[in-house]
């Protein structure tokens, strides 16, 4: 009996310590989504709930002389606190803008409870037969990390794809309350007076009702904290594995209505100028070779759309990582519209994947490819670089000297490259490290910029490797709303505060881009 007693003691901390990650996961994921740093984000929650865990197992002491009621208390806290934790830091961000310190209140709190669950257990644990302290300190701790291993791999492969982050907490915050009112009522009963299993009842019909209730309302609660964020109504809005992905379409009483697409919190395009931003993009890098054309992002279709105005354009691969985003241009009538259907063309190839993987194996070659690998071996004439903006360590890899190494090996001879590389004006030191990142990798550059209203000034890298190219439109260019000749030509003149920047450039060990482009653009 006591072989199974104790079985159940760890079983519960097995579960506790799988409930404890999770909520770390949740918080940073969140962090992640809404500010965009994730590194940060991550040191933040770490760093405060390890803290708080200590202070936590200190602050407990006084209470081991009850430790199955306190125990039960702890449990229901951190039930309530950790399953609206995802939910309460939305509120804070969406109409009060205090992530940041709601952020370090939550994370507290919660190592606060957590770092006060080992000490009650030891003592619970000696309750059922008396242990060498070792013995028992291994025992427990064994349990609590392979449990943490659960919870790290439940939260990205089964709570965020089938609950999503807001519900996946409230369904881990339930598990949390179950499993530690189990223990303490299955187990201890005895050590709890008839007041504190009152007491205890009460506080578990209060935290699962509000919990139940947070479920109930989570929906509608995220679709209002949503749309506080933006500006027009959303017609959109999903959060994939990869990135939160909102489409917005403004109510316009006179002239065509304004359809937006944000990754993540960031604008993509508006459709009012979108043409600006894409015309300057691709056409410059056309007017060379063209036949096989590679498209590094673009999932929104729109930069694909341009390439396909060129009919010698014999092929069109499009390597976006984000399959949803792909099926939300190919299937959304208002992404449809605007980017006129391109993947049904028969010239294009999607493959679902991360760039620098795909360029990287397409570098090693050997072998029998897989069918994402298929094409990585090929030469392109053209290869448009338009991909997020590198404000995270997730997307500073694709703006390092070894991603640019990649696609100057993926050039045909006599093929050419352009780079979509933020703004001059409003990011000028990210602007120039990207540039220097372009020339390290043994690409000659020529920037140019465009006035997109919806973006700013903003600045493109043509590159080849030979010779720094000179942007120009081909002879038999499709007609265009924006990009003439004599505009283009005036592309490649930066006004005197905007000149090159002597800067070194960014690498996958030294991703300097991040700090340089995420400082930048705190100023606006």
């Amino acid at each position: 009996m006591k072989r199974l007693s104790r079985a159940f003691v760890l079983s519960t901390v097995f579960v506790v310590a799988a409930c404890g990650l999770v909520y770390e996961l949740a918080l940073v994921a969140l962090g992640s989504y809404l500010i965009g740093d994730t590194v940060g984000q991550t040191s933040v929650v770490l760093a405060v709930m390890v803290f708080a865990m200590g202070v936590g197992a200190f602050a407990v002491k006084p209470l081991l002389g009850r430790p199955a009621a306190t125990f039960a208390a702890v449990e229901l806290i951190l039930a309530l606190c950790g399953g609206l934790s995802v939910l309460g830091l939305y509120a804070a961000f969406a109409w009060l803008d205090l992530y940041t310190p709601a952020l370090i209140v939550v994370a507290f709190l919660l190592g606060l409870l957590i770092g006060a669950e080992i000490p009650l257990l030891m003592v619970l644990l000696q309750r059922i037969r008396k242990q060498d302290a070792g013995e028992a300190v291994s025992d427990l701790f064994a349990a609590d990390y392979v449990g943490a291993l659960l919870g790290g791999l439940a939260f990205p492969f089964l709570l965020l794809p089938f609950f999503g982050l807001i519900q996946g907490a409230l369904v881990v915050g339930a598990l949390n309350a179950v499993c530690g009112l189990t223990l303490v009522l299955g187990l201890f009963r005895k050590e709890l007076g008839g007041r504190s299993r009152a007491a205890l009842t009460a506080g578990c019909v209060v935290v699962f009702t509000i919990l139940a209730f947070g479920y109930v309302v989570s929906d509608d609660f995220e679709t209002t904290a949503r749309q506080q964020l933006y500006k027009d109504p959303i017609v959109h809005a999903e959060r994939t594995r990869y990135q939160d992905i909102v489409v917005t379409r403004s109510v316009a009483l006179t002239g065509a209505a304004d359809v937006r697409l944000y990754l993540n919190g960031d604008l993509q395009f508006a459709s009012v100028d979108e043409y600006r931003y894409h015309e300057a993009l691709v056409h410059p890098v056309l007017a060379g070779p063209r036949g096989r054309v590679l498209i590094l992002g673009g999932g929104d279709g729109l930069a694909l759309r341009e390439v396909l105005r060129y009919p010698d354009v014999r092929s069109a691969t499009l390597v976006e990582l984000d399959p949803a985003m792909i099926t939300l241009a190919r299937t959304n009538p208002l992404l449809k519209d605007l980017n006129h259907d391109a993947f049904a063309d028969p010239r294009v190839t999607v493959v679902n994947t991360d760039a620098f993987t795909w360029l990287r194996d397409g570098a090693r070659g050997g072998g029998s490819p897989t069918p994402e690998q298929a094409g990585t071996t090929d030469r392109y004439d053209a290869v448009i670089v338009d991909l997020p903006d590198p404000d995270s360590p997730a997307t500073a890899k694709l703006y390092s000297v070894e991603f640019y190494g990649l696609i100057r090996h993926a050039l045909a001879p006599g093929g050419r490259a352009v780079v979509q590389a933020g703004s001059p004006y409003f990011a000028p030191r990210g602007f120039w490290t990207i540039d220097a990142s372009v020339r390290e990798a043994g690409l000659a550059t020529t920037p140019y910029h465009a006035d997109v209203p919806s973006f700013g000034d903003w600045g493109y890298l043509l590159s080849a490797a030979d010779a720094a190219p000179v942007p120009t439109l081909a002879p038999d260019a499709p007609p265009r709303r924006y990009l003439d000749a004599a505009t283009l030509a005036a592309a490649t003149t930066f006004p005197a505060d905007r000149r090159r920047l002597d800067m070194p450039p960014s690498t996958l060990t030294h991703p300097r881009i991040v700090d340089v482009v995420s400082g930048e653009w705190k100023n606006y």
